[in-house]
């Protein structure tokens, strides 16, 4: 359970490579049952057993009860998910150094364009920088596949009533995906700039991207994840003769929020600005 949006992701995340079926994980005690399944397959489940208990009992207890506040309850509860989830992210991070490979966090509202981004990087950069791509999404295979038509290994993370990635999801999709040393490895997150400025993935640097049509107070009413954040990509600025946005402004909120970030401003449509960001890209990974 996240306590921050109340979004349920306890249920084992689907990781899925781009032509194969969807791999479901049913918990049933300390034992894990892997099922493949088609997705035209039909599945009915009858349950023969139903209990209907009545009680007429009344009890009249003759002492107090102190019972502990629900919001004590859920603290402790959302404190515990997120150590257990630093853990594994610090574990990822010995691994990714172990092995060279330099892993992006890539976050951001729906609709900013950060898979437009992702997919001219490939493009453009492919045979400069080895990437492999982790996709984390709620549902559906659609950015995965729009990865692996450029010929880039890539993993599809559905999250299903989650709405963010997490440390464990990522280490699990990290070995499915068998990202090479030397490797660069793009995460984009569930489109969220809530719960994924909470969970570590063990990333060496975590990229927001926000739009010239998103509202250039985002900083402000997002404040967490642009104080987590490494780097903010400006995207759509082509639009900005048509929109009521300001760069400036936008700059200003978010290092209001966070001194130390730096930001590219870029049209992935137009091209303008992606050498920039491309730049960034090869200072970072050949560190």
């Amino acid at each position: 359970m996240c306590d921050t949006c109340g979004c349920d992701g306890e249920g084992p995340a689907k990781i899925t490579k781009p032509g194969e079926d969807h791999e479901h994980i049913h918990a049933h005690g300390d034992l894990k049952h892997i099922h493949h399944h088609h997705h035209n397959d039909d599945h009915e489940h009858e349950h023969p057993h139903a209990h209907d208990h009545k009680h007429d009992h009344e009890h009249d207890h003759g002492h107090d009860h102190f019972h502990e506040p629900h919001h004590t309850h859920e603290i402790k509860l959302e404190t515990d998910v997120l150590q257990q989830n630093n853990m594994l992210a610090e574990r990822n991070r010995g691994y990714f150094e172990a092995k060279h490979i330099y892993a992006l966090n890539l976050v951001s509202s729906p609709g900013s364009g950060k898979t437009s981004l992702l997919e001219r990087t490939l493009r453009e950069m492919g045979t400069e920088l080895n990437f492999f791509v982790i996709e984390g999404d709620q549902q559906t295979m659609n950015d995965a596949n729009r990865i692996a038509a450029l010929k880039t290994p890539v993993v599809q993370v559905n999250t299903g009533n989650g709405c963010h990635l997490d440390a464990e999801m990522v280490q699990r999709a990290v070995r499915k995906l068998e990202v090479a040393d030397h490797a660069c490895l793009i995460i984009e997150n569930v489109g969220n700039l809530v719960c994924p400025s909470l969970f570590d993935l063990g990333e060496n640097a975590r990229v927001v991207v926000i739009s010239v049509t998103e509202g250039e107070d985002k900083p402000l009413k997002y404040p967490n994840m642009f104080h987590s954040a490494d780097l903010c990509i400006i995207n759509k600025t082509d639009l900005l003769p048509y929109v009521d946005f300001s760069v400036e402004k936008a700059r200003e909120y978010a290092l209001q929020v966070n001194h130390h970030l730096e930001f590219i401003e870029c049209s992935v449509k137009t091209g303008e600005g992606m050498i920039q960001w491309y730049e960034w890209l090869k200072k970072n990974v050949n560190r």
